[in-house]
This record gives structure tokens, C-alpha cells and sequence, in this order.
């Protein structure tokens, strides 16, 4: 069992016939993602990649039964990309591209209120159910089916720790990245509460970063249910300098809030294990589950 994706997600993917959208949609049909449709404003009654091209969102979801999607489209249109799938009932919406104007996810985040819909994204590598489907653009070829969920603001980090939990005789349940932009859908607290309803998630790696709230909005979450399952966590940027900003919008301390030391503060106040090492971060997981077992 997997959170957000199985088998039978449907996927359609809103910019699927350019340069970038035909790559990755190819990689995410040769996993085994069942990709239903494309949508291209221009382009309906085509086929790509072998599937149907449609106009709009909603006919496509009307005549596919498409039940995800995974937006590839600019910036400057992202968010509109985002709101017609939201409308259209789309249930899960994963968007990839980074840097959407704060102001269009303004206008994203009304949309979603009283929807039906869970945005992963913007800035996100996207979902990953190791064996079942992929939605989004991370590497594959490490990871195996198991019992280790994450939650991730870093793709590259994400990619690493994969490897590292099954080089440590473990798998993953499903990773989950949550974006890097400063506005985006769902965050750490809400996966942390899918992993913990997952039963088949043991224990859940949290992956932060200096920069934002979203890691002492877990700790918050953890205080106010209690630890169901192990966390373990990395926040990368200890010693990132102070005021700068360091790789992308979401990145950055200002004025002492959103540093590290606070939020490893608050992750161990609420239990969490956290580890000094992203290279530690396989081999604690291997142990807090083994000394659980005992």
C-alpha cells in the first residue's frame, strides 16, 4: 500500500507534448504509470506518446476517467494549469515546475479551499510508490518496495536517502515531495498524517531544509497527536549564512526565523530522531526500526 498513488492512478499530464512534458511522461509510462492523456490548449485530437491530446482538462478527465495530473507548463501559466485541473475535480494535482509567481498560488490556494483536490507542488520532484507508479521527475533504479516513508523538501537529498534505506536492507512505501517554492499545496504535517493511517509505513523520514515554517508545523502536528510511528529526520543548511538566499524561493533565513537550530529544536522536542548527517540517515532508520522490533 502506498499514500496519494497506486496502480490504478490515472494520470493526465498538462503540457505533456513539449520538450520537457515528453520526456518525463515517457520515463513515468516505461515505470509503469498508467498516463491516460495529455492536454495541450491547441493540440486536442492528436495522440503523444501514444495516448489522446485533449484542449481542456475537463473532457479529458470526462473521456479517460483521469484521476491525477501532473502539470509540466511554464511559470506564467502554472497556476491557471493548476486551477483548471482543481475545477475540473481532479483529485490529485502534482505540478513540477518551480518558481510560480506567490501571487498566482495566492489565487491556486482559494481555489483548492472546499475542492476535492490535494496539490503536491509547485517545486516538486513529485510521488513516488516504488513498484506501482511515479508521477514527477526523480531517478528511479534504487528503490524497492517497503515499509520507510518520506517526505522531502530536497529532490536530490530525496534521491540519496532512497538509496541509502535500501542499501540498509529496507524499501519505501512511498516518497512524497512537498515543494521548495514558499506557497505549495500540502505539506510535512499532512504526510506525516498519511504515513501514520498507512499500514504498511513503519517508520517515516522527514527531509528539511533551512528556510519556511513547514518542518516546525510537523513538530507542532507531532506534539498535538504524539509520535505514532518512528520519524527520523535531516534538515540540511546548518551552516548555510544568515539572509541569503541559497538556491531557490523557499530557501532562506531572515531575521532568525527559519533557521535549522530552531527546527531541530522543535522536531526533538516533539521525539523526532533527528540525525547530524544526511549520510547517517539510512543506517538510524535500520536501527530505530530494528530496536521498535525488540
Amino acid at each position: 500500500m502506498a499514500i496519494l498513488v497506486d496502480a490504478d492512478t490515472r494520470v493526465l499530464c498538462q503540457g505533456m507534448t513539449g520538450w520537457a512534458g515528453t520526456h518525463h511522461t515517457a520515463l513515468m509510462m516505461d515505470y509503469g504509470t498508467r498516463v491516460v492523456a495529455g492536454v495541450t490548449p491547441g493540440k486536442g485530437g492528436r495522440h503523444h506518446l501514444n495516448v489522446p491530446v485533449f484542449d481542456r482538462v475537463a473532457p479529458a478527465v470526462a473521456e479517460t476517467g483521469a484521476n491525477a495530473s501532473m502539470i509540466f507548463v511554464p511559470p506564467a501559466q502554472a497556476a491557471a494549469a493548476m486551477i483548471e485541473a482543481i475545477e475540473a475535480g481532479v483529485g490529485l494535482v502534482v505540478a513540477v515546475t518551480e518558481r510560480v509567481p506567490v501571487m498566482d498560488m495566492v489565487r491556486v490556494r482559494a481555489a483548492l479551499k472546499g475542492s476535492g483536490t490535494r496539490l503536491v507542488g509547485p517545486n516538486s520532484q513529485g510521488i513516488l510508490a516504488p513498484g506501482l507508479a511515479k508521477i514527477g521527475v526523480m531517478g528511479t533504479g534504487s528503490e524497492r518496495p517497503g515499509s520507510v516513508g518520506i517526505v522531502s523538501r530536497s529532490a536530490s537529498l530525496t534521491t540519496e536517502i532512497v538509496d541509502q534505506i535500501t542499501r540498509a536492507g529496507l524499501g519505501q512505501s512511498t516518497t512524497v515531495g512537498v515543494g521548495g517554492d514558499p506557497i505549495h499545496g500540502i505539506g510535512m504535517a499532512e504526510c506525516l498524517d498519511l504515513f501514520f493511517a498507512d499500514p504498511d509505513t513503519e517508520a517515516v523520514v522527514l527531509i528539511g531544509e533551512l528556510g519556511g515554517t513547514e518542518e516546525q508545523e510537523a513538530a507542532e502536528f507531532l506534539q498535538s497527536t504524539g509520535l505514532k510511528k518512528p520519524v527520523i529526520a535531516y534538515l540540511a543548511g546548518r551552516h548555510a549564512p544568515p539572509e541569503r538566499r541559497m538556491g531557490h524561493a523557499g530557501t532562506i533565513t531572515l531575521h532568525g526565523r527559519g533557521d535549522v537550530v530552531a527546527k531541530t529544536a522543535a522536531l526533538r522536542a516533539a521525539g523526532v530522531t533527528v540525525v547530524s548527517g544526511a549520510h547517517r540517515v539510512g543506517e538510524t532508520v535500520r536501527q530505530v526500526l530494528g530496536a521498535a522490533a525488540r
